[in-house]
């Protein structure tokens, strides 16, 4: 009796040792399942991560090709060469327009550095001596058309010759401008001719023969005169300009002698 009664304890521990494995097992292959969705939803959402960035590399390649493709049209090309080519000729032009600035500046510099040399010796010289004084042509011709771009209702001039008008510009003059011109006119002269021709067609022109071609006269609206008597040289010219209405006066008698004494053509 107690022989069996051992064997049937000795079974009862042996199934009861079954069933803390069979537990044990049972728990581990549990958690094993745990792992294994812990383990699913890891590659989840890796996968999911993963087609993100193949999404976004995609994104990114196509950004890029149609950066690549806008680089390489030709169209965008040819309008960026042609921003690029008028530039360069606005540039130029700007440089061209820079250096004539300097030299517009540099003979202004030259033209007051005369002038204060002209000024230092008037206050040096009390009276000048203007028997050997060379004053050129040209320089004549340019104070007159100074003078005539002020003039707003009458002038008169007399000039050496008939050709010597063309250096005054007297179409750029207002229309209302009347003008009283004398000089020398030699009609059988192709050039005379075709000159009285042309001045006279104008309204605002009165044009007399004066023979004697001596003196470079200007009178500006009763405001200012200009008169330069030739001498014994060609360039030896006695220049008198001025605004004072005295100098005008006493002048004015001198300056329209030119008028005066011409005679119509």
């Amino acid at each position: 009796m107690d022989y069996d009664k051992k064997q049937l304890e000795s079974k009862d521990n042996l199934i009861k040792l079954k069933d803390d494995q069979i537990k044990t097992l049972e728990t581990g292959l549990s958690l094993k399942d745990e792992q294994i969705k812990i383990l699913e939803k890891t590659l989840k959402t890796k996968d999911d991560g993963t087609k993100t960035l193949e999404k976004t590399i995609a994104l990114k390649n196509e950004e890029i090709g149609k950066l690549t493709s806008s680089a390489v049209d030709k169209n965008l090309l040819k309008e960026k060469e042609d921003k690029i080519t008028q530039l360069h000729k606005e540039i130029e032009i700007l440089n061209e327009e820079l250096s004539k600035a300097d030299e517009d500046l540099e003979s202004l510099e030259l033209k007051n550095e005369k002038l204060r040399e002209a000024q230092t010796s008037s206050n040096d010289v009390k009276i000048m001596d203007f028997t050997n004084l060379q004053i050129i042509k040209s320089l004549i011709i340019e104070k007159m058309r100074e003078i005539l771009e002020k003039a707003m209702a009458n002038v008169t001039i007399i000039v050496p010759s008939i050709v010597d008008l063309q250096e005054l510009y007297l179409y750029e003059l207002r229309s209302s401008v009347s003008m009283k011109i004398a000089c020398k006119i030699k009609p059988e002269i192709e050039e005379h001719s075709e000159l009285l021709d042309e001045f006279e067609s104008l309204d605002n022109i009165s044009l007399r023969n004066y023979e004697r071609a001596d003196r470079y006269v200007l009178t500006r609206d009763g405001e200012e005169l200009l008169l330069a008597i030739m001498g014994n040289s060609k360039d030896n010219n006695l220049v008198i300009h001025t605004k004072d209405p005295k100098h005008i006066r006493t002048l004015n008698t001198i300056a329209m002698e030119g008028w005066v004494q011409s005679r119509k053509v």
